[in-house]
Parts: C-alpha cells; sequence; structure tokens
C-alpha cells in the first residue's frame, strides 16, 4: 500500500457538492498529526475545519486558497512513512502551482503562491509594469526589462475574516505588509490596499456634476452560505404560501424573572437574554398544538408533525445569515437550554457551525429586536411550517390594572405555512407564547 495517501474533499454536508477553501492551516513541509485541523473550507451551509485522516508530512497542496473544489477532488497529500526514507516521486506538477517550480529555480510550496485556478477578476493594479521594449542598434538591440514589484516571500498572516474581505475587493494579500500583530494583515490593511489600487484617474463628469458609478460600487461574489440562503429563501417564499400575524404583549413580569435567574447558581456562568424564555414559551406551546412542529410533504401527500423539536435560532455571521438549531430542545430543561443557547450564538460568530447543526430545524426564532426593531414578517426556513419573530423590547405606556402606567412591552410576529396551519391554530398558538410571556413564572408551574 502506497506511504503516499491522498486526502479527498470529504461530503461536509447533507448533498453538497463542492467547497470553497478559505485557508490552509499546513504547509509543504509540515509534520501534522491525525485529526489535526489542516484546511478551513466553506460550503454552502458554514464554514469548517477539516481534520487530517492520517498523521506524517505534508507533501503536496492540491488547491490554494479561494479554490471551490468539488467533492471527491484530492486537496492534500501525505507522507505517512516519513522516517522510512525518501518518498516516492510524486506527479510532476504544472509551473507555479504549489508544490511546482517556481520563477528563479525556487519551489512554490507556499499558500497563496503561483497562478489562481478559479475565473475570478482580480483588480488590475495602477502600478503594473509596462511591457518590455526592444529598441534597435547597429551594434546589438537593447532590451529594457520592467521592474517587478517585489512579492511577499513567507506565509501571508490574516485571519479568516480579513481573507474574506480581501477576496470580496479582490486585492492580492500576498503585496501587503501587514501592520497587525506578528506582521499579520488586518481589515486596515486591505482597506488601504484597495485605496491604493483605485484607480487615480477621475473618473468623466457628467453636466450635472456626477461622476461615473464605476469608481463608487463594490461587487461581492454571491457564493457559500449567502448563495444557499438567498436560493432557500426564495424556494420558501414562492412555495409555502406564509400568512403573518402580530401580537404586542406586556412582558414586564418576563423581564423581572430574567433579573431573578441572573441571581440563580444554576445561571451564573451563563448569559441570559429574553429569547431564553421566548424559547421556552416556544417549546411549551408546541406541546399543545404539535401541528406547528411539521412538514409538509409533496412527495408523499402527507403532512409530517415532528414529535421531537430542532429549535433554530437565525444568527448573522459575516457569510450571511444562517440557522443552526439545537438538536432535541424541548427535552432541556431551562438551565441547559440556556447554555444550548449561548454554545450555539458563540459557534456561530465564530464562523464554526458545523453542518449538521444547520440541518433538520422543525421551528425557528428571530430576534430582530436586538437591532432595536420593533418586529417582522420573517420567511419560513424550507421545511418547517412556522417561525416567530421577536422585537425589541420598550418602556411603553400601557393599561395595567385599570391604569396606565410604563411597562415593557414587545410585539411578536409568528410567520405560518397556510397549508398546514390555518387561521385558528396559528393564533392559538400566538396567543399562548404571548400568554407565557406575559406570565412566566405562573405559565411554567401549570404548562410544564
Amino acid at each position: 500500500m502506497s506511504r503516499i495517501k491522498e486526502f479527498n474533499l470529504p461530503d461536509l454536508g447533507e448533498g453538497l457538492t463542492e467547497g470553497e477553501i478559505l485557508a490552509w492551516l499546513v504547509k509543504v513541509g509540515d509534520t501534522i498529526e491525525l485529526n489535526q485541523p489542516i484546511v478551513e473550507v466553506e460550503t454552502a451551509k458554514a464554514a469548517v475545519e477539516i481534520p487530517a485522516k492520517w498523521g506524517g508530512v505534508v507533501t503536496r497542496i492540491f488547491h490554494e486558497a479561494g479554490t471551490t473544489v468539488e467533492v471527491g477532488a484530492p486537496i492534500i497529500s501525505i507522507d505517512t512513512e516519513p522516517g522510512a526514507g525518501p518518498a516516492p516521486s510524486e506527479p510532476a506538477v504544472a509551473d507555479g502551482l504549489i508544490g511546482g517550480p517556481a520563477p528563479g529555480g525556487r519551489t512554490a510550496v507556499l499558500v497563496g503562491y503561483g497562478p489562481k485556478t478559479t475565473t475570478a477578476k482580480r483588480r488590475s493594479r495602477s502600478s503594473t509594469p509596462a511591457p518590455a521594449t526592444v529598441a534597435a542598434s547597429p551594434a546589438a538591440p537593447v532590451v529594457t526589462t520592467p521592474q517587478v514589484e517585489p512579492t511577499r516571500v513567507g506565509p501571508v498572516l490574516a485571519k479568516p475574516p480579513v481573507r474574506k474581505l480581501a477576496r470580496d475587493l479582490g486585492v492580492d494579500l500576498a503585496t501587503i505588509t501587514g501592520s497587525g500583530p506578528s506582521g499579520s494583515v488586518t481589515r486596515d490593511d486591505v482597506q488601504k490596499a484597495l485605496a491604493v489600487e483605485a484607480p487615480t484617474e477621475p473618473a468623466p463628469s457628467s453636466p450635472n456634476g456626477f461622476t461615473g458609478a464605476g469608481t463608487r460600487e463594490q461587487r461581492i461574489p454571491i457564493k457559500g452560505v449567502r448563495k444557499a440562503t438567498a436560493a432557500n429563501m426564495v424556494a420558501s417564499a414562492f412555495t409555502a404560501p406564509h400568512v403573518t400575524e402580530f401580537l404586542t404583549v406586556d412582558v414586564t413580569r418576563t423581564v423581572k424573572t430574567l433579573e431573578k435567574l441572573r441571581a440563580k447558581r444554576e445561571f451564573a456562568e451563563q448569559k441570559i437574554s429574553p429569547l431564553l424564555l421566548v424559547a421556552k414559551a416556544v417549546l411549551l406551546a408546541i406541546k399543545r398544538y404539535p401541528m406547528v412542529n411539521s412538514t409538509w410533504s409533496g412527495e408523499t401527500g402527507e403532512i409530517v408533525i415532528k414529535e421531537y423539536v430542532n429549535l433554530g435560532i437565525a444568527a448573522a455571521t459575516e457569510r450571511g445569515l444562517i440557522v443552526p438549531n439545537i438538536k432535541d430542545a424541548d427535552r432541556l430543561a431551562l438551565p441547559e437550554l440556556a447554555t444550548a443557547l449561548n454554545d450555539l450564538v458563540r459557534t456561530a460568530r465564530s464562523g464554526k457551525t458545523p453542518p449538521s447543526d444547520m440541518t433538520g430545524g422543525t421551528f425557528s426564532i428571530t430576534n430582530v429586536g436586538v437591532y432595536g426593531v420593533d418586529t417582522g414578517t420573517p420567511i419560513l426556513p424550507p421545511g418547517e411550517s412556522a417561525i416567530l419573530a421577536l422585537g425589541a423590547i420598550r418602556p411603553t405606556p400601557w393599561v395595567h390594572n385599570g391604569k396606565i402606567k410604563i411597562r415593557e412591552v414587545t410585539t411578536l410576529g409568528l410567520s405560518f405555512d397556510h397549508r398546514i396551519i390555518d387561521g385558528e391554530l396559528g393564533s392559538k398558538f400566538l396567543r399562548d407564547v404571548g400568554a407565557f410571556l406575559a406570565d412566566p413564572k405562573t405559565a411554567m408551574l401549570t404548562w410544564g
């Protein structure tokens, strides 16, 4: 059996066909261990780190960062017996590619070195050298060689969000001198490099004083999570007939309950927000109305009622909107639910949500209130029959016990699939969620 093993890009989710290499965590010549993270890949569902299947020495990297690779294609080869003498030779690598010969007799072993293999267009640089010119002379031709711009001779240090920004703006990280720790490239470095690369000649002015739009536009490739989210939302919006209902609720007692929970030992290490009690309200209301937690199956002509709740929480990330879900959320006690919510949000913000957390959701919540928005009409995630929007909680004049007082008030928005949930069912479900938030202590004692 060959000691040089090729590691192919695995299927990182259900039916995914490709992934984009965001960053290599190793380089040719590195000694790696079994299960050591070697590459960060973005799919249509999330960005994930892929561990090594074998330990050994990296002998070849097939694709540089920024390349989109099909599932099953080789991405790296590893010598699994580096101590057994020289490794058998591998097929020749094309000039300029990683692991192949490079100008000056060097070997291109650094991530980001060599020509791009994608079809993305890079912004032209204003300092691009002019072609060589030849002057005729009776004695001998004189060749004027263009000045070559210096290129980085070491690995580019930059965090994944900075790398993504550079790719989106068409800036080559290898040409930037980083100002961050250990010479790492920062977001400001990328923006400054973009300003240098922009054309210096003013755009032609129109008679009314406006300049051309070409220098005032930014183009962001539609791919990865953003592309998949857009496709799913369009499919859902034009497949399931949406209905949205709204309910304004006095949640003063919910706010007071949260303050009491924060003082309890079980929640001492947790970040407690209104989302925790909204999630609990939804889970208890689903027990009362199981049809809300179901799927319309056009293929089989059935409505599939789920006897478990995988609770999705919409999260905005640098790569776009994702809706990871907490598996079997209905089986969790309140402290466990708080832990699961915090872990889900933390993982989503770090960009490390695994594909398994992005599939199988049965009901979702989107918290638009964190942006100061009163409520919204959310679109259903594919395969789900309802989604709840939580609006901002504001001090508001409210009639309480026959008197006008300042109370903490919010507005809920419930969108649902009208093929499954009729007006009566949707209204009762939303009413009960509101009743829980109006008096969570009593509801937990009597409903649970």
